[in-house]
């Protein structure tokens, strides 16, 4: 008899997708590198999947443990999995998505081209060469960072700050989310500091501010949407504003 998924092996399988879609992206960074890599690129290849396989685990994992405990859902899988009407709950996540999706897209085209002229050369020309696919964009920007953030991230971190901040077993009140959104998304932010060190020699506090803010403003987006909605529309918004992005990006 055929055995339905687990949730968390949806997920997991899903997340995969995006950490695969990375693969292209290791050749093109070790070639901005001054020395050439130790091992052969299928190697760093192979110990990059690896790596990134295993935290993404470990974050569907804090995220099935923790979203539970502070009533953060991801509904559509959930009613994949357990063969209920998927369409009911996928149709209240739509229109938010989009609209989430298509105004984090347009914020960030507007930041970029308003902070382009004021970014050090070095730093835009690099990023040009990195470029991701598309399909990267779609796959890890889109699904596996949000089971990174959202899910794993985001859920732990709204319960870390309810047990700091409230007596357990009260009804958890919305600082908390608001809370974990934010650290969320700026830990995030954060976290793509050291690769646009190592693409600049330039460091500036003006820099600083660009890799943290633009890639932190979505996450506040995403994880209202995920509060409010649950985990698919964050995704879906996260797809939406790559596109819008990538259509932008096109017709200017």
């Amino acid at each position: 008899m055929f055995k339905q998924p687990q949730p968390t092996t949806i997920l997991f399988s899903l997340g995969l997708l995006g950490v695969i879609s990375m693969l292209p992206v290791i050749p093109k960074l070790m070639a901005l590198q001054p020395e050439p890599p130790p091992f052969p690129i299928e190697i760093l290849q192979l110990i990059s999947v690896l790596q990134s396989s295993l935290f993404l685990l470990l974050m569907i994992v804090l995220g099935k443990v923790f979203s539970e405990k502070v009533g953060l859902k991801s509904p559509v899988i959930l009613a994949m999995t357990n063969s209920t009407a998927m369409f009911k709950e996928l149709r209240p996540q739509i229109v938010p998505a989009l609209l989430g999706g298509v105004l984090g897209g347009a914020l960030l085209l507007i930041i970029s081209f308003a902070s382009y002229s004021y970014l050090p050369a070095e730093f835009i020309v690099a990023g040009e060469k990195l470029a991701l696919p598309w399909y990267t964009k779609i796959l890890y920007g889109g699904i596996t960072e949000e089971l990174l953030i959202r899910w794993g991230l985001m859920s732990t971190l709204v319960w870390i700050i309810y047990r700091v901040t409230q007596t357990q077993g009260e009804v958890i009140k919305a600082h908390n989310y608001i809370l974990a959104i934010a650290l969320s998304a700026l830990l995030f932010g954060a976290g793509h500091l050291p690769i646009a060190f190592a693409l600049s020699p330039q460091i500036s506090l003006l820099l600083i501010c660009y890799i943290v803010l633009a890639n932190a403003i979505f996450g506040f987006i995403a994880g209202y949407l995920y509060w409010k909605r649950g985990l698919e529309c964050a995704i879906a918004a996260h797809i939406v504003a790559h596109l819008t992005m990538m259509f932008g990006i096109a017709i200017s």
